[in-house]
């Protein structure tokens, strides 16, 4: 293939979702819309961060690329195919710690090969190749229990990689970590994106971090979800930085930032 050929390949969408809306049956005839008319598309190795005010159905967004819910109207495809529930082809890392206590770190990472039937040697190099990727080799023998809340995640991670999903889902997953760690989990983000090419999809509801991640931010409005703009963080020039201060003393980032914050206002002042 050539390199024009490459180039236009790896731009194109291989997660599409096409007028994607969802209602829930809150029971005796009525219902509540989440999300309506969601339609956006994202390309191959790139990190996309839905980013919206509280309730915009987000999260909805990302349970049905998982397959874990179903849209009522609309269409998922994921490289061509159809998405109608959960698949070895999506991984999701969740807020919550997801890790099994009574396991070691290298069973908890070796877990999901063990059930899709890959063979033992095959899943240690594996394991020991993506705990060595999230910087935990010396925690490999230590127990959950063992862990801060950062490495806790960073097994859900390692674990959710060593499956070899085309694509990484995650709902908040460094929500519930303290300042100091959120920021060392974000820049490890980047560093796994950018060493397994691996497309990226994340909600947050935290501003600076979707500027700091996302290849491309889609904001969504308030109930019922709809995607309001797509964002582009063009100060970037294109590349991933993996200090964050270095992101946020860039000529652009203020402008972003004020951008993005006067949505959100626009969003939270309407009725």
């Amino acid at each position: 293939m050539s390199p024009a050929k490459e180039a236009a390949a790896e731009q194109a969408p291989i997660l599409t979702l096409d007028g994607i809306s969802k209602s829930f049956d809150l029971g005796k005839g009525k219902t509540l819309e989440a999300i309506t008319g969601v339609s956006f598309g994202v390309s191959r190795n790139e990190i996309c961060v839905i980013l919206g005010p509280s309730g915009c159905g987000k999260s909805t967004v990302l349970r049905m690329m998982a397959g874990l819910e179903t849209p009522t109207s609309g269409d998922l495809m994921l490289e061509g195919r159809h998405i109608d529930g959960p698949g070895r082809d999506r991984g999701m890392v969740f807020q919550a710690y997801t890790s099994f206590d009574w396991m070691s770190v290298r069973r908890n990472v070796e877990f999901g090969m063990k059930i899709n039937g890959v063979p033992a040697s095959e899943r240690r190099d594996r394991a020991d190749h993506y705990i060595r990727l999230v910087g935990l080799t010396k925690f490999a023998d230590a127990y959950p229990t063992q862990l801060s809340g950062g490495m806790r995640q960073r097994v859900a991670i390692a674990r959710t990689l060593a499956n070899g999903p085309e694509l990484l889902l995650m709902d908040e997953p460094f929500g519930a970590l303290d300042a100091e760690t959120r920021w060392h989990m974000q820049e490890l983000l980047v560093e796994i994106a950018e060493s397994t090419r691996t497309t990226i999809v994340m909600v947050t509801h935290d501003i600076e971090e979707a500027i700091f991640l996302a290849d491309k931010i889609v904001f969504m409005s308030r109930h019922p979800g709809r995607v309001k703009c797509e964002i582009v963080p063009e100060f970037k020039n294109g590349k991933r930085i993996t200090e964050k201060e270095k992101v946020i003393d860039l000529d652009g980032y203020s402008e972003i930032e004020r951008q993005i914050m006067r949505l959100m206002r626009e969003e939270g002042a309407k009725d």
